[in-house]
């Protein structure tokens, strides 16, 4: 802006400052050297704000992320896992509780819950956590998976759990009561 206003005033041949010359002058620098920006603030966190061509309202966009391999290559079995098998058995065994339930992926809602701290499944189980509460946690989740009409799931164990003792009991109860089960171990 001070670029064109010095190149208006040269080429015009004024070269004696008027008075609304210098009061032009004085802002720019009160405004330079105060810190301030000419322009408008830029907004933060990948958000920017922009206005219409009209100026009537502003709206926002966010940059897209970068990938940090961008040539790492996504199998055709990555991108369609989630659509092909789209229900996970999720097994959570405590100390105290065992608790499993069944998800859709692409939503990320679960449709069917079972767990023995739950007040109907904790008056009938004589402990919470043993091989039998597995046993009643997998019977329960199956019917409550077929109400919701899901009669398959995939199951993948987390790094830390082993497919063995309370977690296959679970397993194979689901098995046992009408819900196909994949297993993938790695």
């Amino acid at each position: 802006m001070s670029k064109l206003l010095l190149r208006d005033i040269w080429n015009k041949g004024e070269h004696t400052l008027s008075r609304s010359h210098l009061d032009v002058f004085s802002v720019l620098a009160r405004e330079i050297h105060s810190g301030k920006e000419l322009c408008g603030p830029r907004s933060f966190f990948g958000v920017e704000d922009f206005v219409d061509d009209d100026n009537s309202k502003p709206y926002t966009y966010m940059k897209e992320k970068k990938s940090k391999n961008p040539h790492k290559h996504v199998s055709f079995k990555q991108r369609t896992i989630a659509y092909m098998q789209p229900f996970t058995l999720d097994v959570f065994i405590s100390k105290r509780f065992v608790s499993a339930s069944i998800t859709h992926r692409v939503t990320s809602k679960q449709v069917a819950v079972a767990g023995t701290n739950s007040k109907d499944i904790k008056a009938a189980l004589r402990s919470k956590s043993d091989i039998p509460a597995c046993l009643a946690i997998g019977r329960i989740l199956a019917e409550r998976s077929r109400e919701a009409d899901v009669y398959t799931a995939v199951y993948t164990p987390r790094e830390r759990d082993k497919f063995e003792g309370k977690i296959r009991a679970v397993v194979q109860s689901l098995i046992d009561n009408g819900i196909d089960i994949k297993v993938y171990l790695n």
